[in-house]
């Protein structure tokens, strides 16, 4: 037991000194002269300081010197040195004879008493009177009794944890404090997630973050742990890292892990470093795989793989799921097929995930399939992609929209756009085209170009305009066609080359079509030699159509055929027309073929 007094009682006879700080009531000062003169006023037969003399003696752990002054005390009707006494004879292992002690006192007013006794009660199971005594040292104010009730009743799931819990902080207890900020703490999360507001702070989160404040400011570690990561989420980066020092300095090893990552995004990953190691020394998996990836970065995967095991050894599967992914990166596929089982049979999503496209390209397409289903069943958006990839493969086109439906609705970009081109062959636009702009959004090019073919499909003519004037206001669907050309999208570039071409700008027409050419779009060397072939630029455009033509344009061919046939190469001519027939489409074949005929009878005449 930590009380030696009753803490009213011994400052209004003034016999013990004025405690240095909060909570250090009932301490008295261990003063030489001070125990002296107690002794001697005991010695005279003063009860008060008979108690006294027992509590310092008690507190300097000399049970045998203390028990004859408590209970001459006691005999005298002090009800501290009652307390105290039972106290002792708690320390000797006299457990019931202490609350026989501790009830004299309780019932003589002593709250610290009352608080013992409830303790004792609650040992032996008796819960109906711990819970009677510990509730009349509550209501007395004494902030151990009030911590004691509350867990207590937490524990049995009563009503009136969180008023004692709160009543405890208030008076001082920094453990209250803490586990009244994780009750409001809960609470706050679960609000947040009915309103389906995460940006939001209500009123618990908000007093959480104070109890918080007030446990770690009296030296709670946890409470520091948990308050810099509010702070963090909130984007209070210094004072977070702060609190998660304060956290770390007093032996919290996920305070220092979440330091290491505070300093690494900072770009100090020499400070970062040193944390993460003084937390995976402690024990924390997290920040072993830390250890684990940075070695990875500079290229040692030794020390990584060391790390990585430390990890796992400290009960964090990401550590098997990392040495899966430095296995494989090694090229070493059976010890990552290892670390991918044991990850996923351990319940890691993203390694079953790994572990199904590890068997997949091996060939072992039934091995892979339940890995993928238990990683998507687990919430493995990329599982949930891939078992869509899965069935399409097979043709199973209802199975693959369901998983690609799941992924897109999870904010895969890639499973959006497959969802949207199929909405698209089912005739249903408006789904189409809600998910293609999900996709575009999320970065995909195609996604871009497909939306924008549909509300390219959807504009009205242009307008003629009065004396020849050009007036053009970028359309949304050029905006798409746009955005995918910059990201590389051949069509889309060939498509804004059009349109720069339709309104009269043809270097800018040129600079797509150029850049699509180059990419490899048949489309756009085609377009591109046009371009030139009208600019007067009939030689450069002959070496378009020649890599257009190689690429199987039909329309290429037959340009490069009439080149050669005015230049008077009927030869030449001749072989561009037959590979015109042959690439069509039919109104190619059929032009080029009497193109082809005529060069014949030419060469033959």
């Amino acid at each position: 037991m930590d009380v030696m007094g009753d803490k009213a009682t011994l400052f209004e006879t003034g016999r013990f000194v004025q405690p240095s700080g909060p909570g250090e009531a009932g301490e008295v000062a261990e003063d030489a002269a001070e125990e002296v003169r107690q002794r001697l006023a005991a010695e005279a037969g003063d009860a008060g300081a008979m108690s006294v003399l027992g509590a310092l003696l008690l507190r300097r752990g000399d049970l045998d010197g203390a028990e004859p002054h408590l209970r001459a005390a006691t005999a005298a009707g002090d009800r501290a040195a009652a307390n105290n006494l039972g106290v002792l004879l708690h320390q000797r292992g006299y457990a019931d004879e202490a609350a026989g002690w501790w009830r004299i006192a309780a019932v003589a007013g002593s709250a610290a008493a009352a608080h013992a006794l409830g303790r004792h009660h609650r040992e032996r199971g008796d819960e109906p009177a711990a819970e009677y005594w510990l509730k009349q040292s509550a209501e007395q104010g004494h902030a151990l009794g009030a911590y004691a009730l509350a867990d207590l009743l937490e524990h049995r799931g009563d009503a009136g944890t969180e008023r004692w819990m709160r009543a405890a902080a208030e008076r001082g207890h920094r453990e209250a404090a803490y586990r009244l900020a994780r009750a409001l703490d809960r609470r706050a999360t679960q609000e947040e997630g009915r309103d389906g507001d995460d940006d939001g702070v209500g009123a618990a989160g908000t007093e959480a973050e104070q109890w918080y404040r007030q446990a770690a400011a009296r030296g709670h570690r946890r409470a520091a742990l948990h308050l810099g990561a509010i702070l963090e989420r909130r984007g209070a980066l210094k004072e977070a890292g702060r609190w998660y020092l304060t956290s770390a300095k007093d032996g919290e090893a996920r305070a220092a892990c979440a330091l290491g990552f505070l300093l690494r995004d900072a770009g100090d990953t020499e400070s970062a470093a040193v944390w993460w190691l003084r937390a995976a020394q402690d024990g924390d998996g997290n920040a072993a795989n830390a250890l684990g990836a940075l070695h990875a970065e500079r290229g040692e995967p030794q020390t990584a793989e060391r790390w990585y095991r430390a990890a796992m050894d400290a009960g964090d599967v990401n550590g098997a799921y990392n040495l899966g992914l430095l296995c494989a990166e090694q090229g070493r596929t059976a010890q990552a097929e290892q670390w991918y089982r044991r990850a996923a049979y351990a319940g890691h999503r993203e390694a079953a995930n790994a572990l199904a496209i590890l068997l997949l390209q091996g060939g072992d397409t039934a091995g892979a399939e339940p890995w993928f289903s238990k990683a998507a069943e687990a919430g493995s958006v990329d599982a949930a992609f891939n078992l869509g990839i899965l069935h399409a493969g097979r043709g199973e086109e209802r199975p693959a929209l369901r998983w690609y439906e799941r992924a897109a609705a999870a904010g895969h970009t890639e499973a959006a756009l497959q969802v949207g081109i199929a909405r698209l062959r089912d005739g249903d636009e408006p789904a189409a085209e809600r998910h293609l702009r999900c996709a575009a959004g999320g970065g995909s090019p195609e996604a871009a170009y497909r939306l924008a073919t549909v509300l390219d499909a959807r504009r009205p003519p242009v307008p003629e305009h009065e004396l020849g004037e050009s007036v053009h206001e970028k359309s949304e669907c050029e905006e798409w066609y746009e955005r995918a050309a910059s990201q590389g999208h051949r069509r889309a570039q060939v498509r804004v080359g059009m349109l720069a071409a339709a309104r009269g700008d043809v270097v800018e027409a040129a600079r797509w079509y150029r850049e699509a050419a180059e990419a490899g779009s048949r489309n756009g060397a085609f377009n591109l030699g046009l371009l030139l072939a009208r600019e007067g630029s009939e030689p450069e455009a002959a070496v378009w159509w020649t890599r257009a033509a190689d690429a199987g344009h039909g329309r290429a061919a037959l340009r490069l055929a009439l080149v050669y046939a005015r230049r008077g190469e009927l030869a030449e001519g001749q072989r561009w027309a037959d590979r015109a027939v042959t690439l069509g489409p039919a109104e190619v074949s059929e032009r080029a073929a009497r193109l082809r005929d005529a060069l014949r009878q030419e060469l033959s005449a």
